[in-house]
């Protein structure tokens, strides 16, 4: 058998592994976002997959779970840094809470499955940067009028933060679509920043 032969059995097997992994942290990003205890069958069975196979490259579900959490971060994040968060306070945050959602939506379990799977000081840092994120935004705005200043910027952001989480859960549960979600998550976070008397924006 010829170098060439070997060569060209051999490149059909590297191409199966890379396909089998990229359906293994698709299928459990997946399993994640919607169960962070989703178990090693879940995910073998969502990517169509064997349990072998799913060992065979990944060598423990926690090495798994760690390497699906750090691609979720990254993606997350350079999705949130393409925002653009100029102009009026409003439509910025409201561009910044659309965006949430849908990344929120996507990977929502993996937050909870992130803790157990990072360092601390890694899951700090990840958690931290979106959050300073809409601190800046919503300090901006209550400088310049537009948000209410008479609640803690810390319970602002819990707000925000819990209604992206509440509308990712009702999408989950039926009680409503996902091409409604985003402008739900909009309306109802701008309208609880809203200073008392003020129009709330539509």
């Amino acid at each position: 058998m010829t170098s060439d032969t070997t060569s060209s059995k051999a490149a059909p097997k590297r191409a199966d592994a890379r396909k089998n992994i990229a359906a293994i942290l698709e299928a459990a990003s997946e399993c994640l976002a919607r169960d962070p205890d989703a178990s090693v069958n879940d995910i073998a069975t969502a990517a169509g997959v064997g349990r072998v196979t799913l060992y065979g490259h990944f060598e423990s579900r926690g090495a798994l779970v760690a390497e699906v959490v750090g691609r979720a971060m990254r993606d997350s994040d350079a999705t949130l840094e393409e925002v653009d968060l100029t102009g009026d306070a409003r439509e910025a945050l409201g561009r910044l809470l659309e965006a949430s959602w849908h990344v929120t939506h996507r990977y929502g379990g993996l937050v909870i499955a992130a803790q157990t799977a990072l360092p601390e000081a890694d899951f700090r840092e990840a958690h931290d940067k979106p959050v300073q994120r809409v601190q800046r935004l919503l300090r901006r705005g209550r400088r310049e009028g537009s948000f209410r200043t008479d609640m803690p910027l810390e319970w602002q952001v819990l707000t925000l933060q819990g209604v992206i989480h509440a509308a990712s859960g009702a999408v989950y549960r039926g009680a409503i679509s996902a091409e409604r979600a985003p402008g739900l998550v909009r309306a109802t976070a701008l309208a609880a920043l809203t200073p008392p008397g003020a129009p709330v924006p539509g």
